[in-house]
C-alpha cells in the first residue's frame, strides 16, 4: 500500500497540515497511522466532511429563523 504525509494529503485536500493532524488524532482518516512523530495516510484515503462547517451553517440558519 502507498502512504502520503500529512504534507501532501494538506496540498491535496486543500487545508493545513495542523488539520490533517487533528484529523489523524481523532480517528477521522481510516488507515491512518503514527510513525514516530509523523502520520502517514493511505495515498486513497479521502478527506473526511467537515463537521465544523455544518454546525457554523446550522448557528446561521437559526439565527435567521429568529429575525
Amino acid at each position: 500500500m502507498d502512504y502520503i504525509t500529512t504534507h501532501e494529503a494538506a496540498e491535496k485536500w486543500g487545508i493545513t497540515r495542523r488539520r490533517v493532524s487533528k484529523l489523524c488524532q481523532e480517528g477521522r482518516i481510516q488507515g491512518a497511522v503514527l510513525m514516530g512523530k509523523t502520520w502517514i495516510l493511505p495515498a486513497r484515503a479521502e478527506k473526511p466532511e467537515d463537521h465544523r462547517l455544518r454546525e457554523i451553517r446550522n448557528q446561521t440558519t437559526q439565527s435567521e429563523e429568529h429575525i
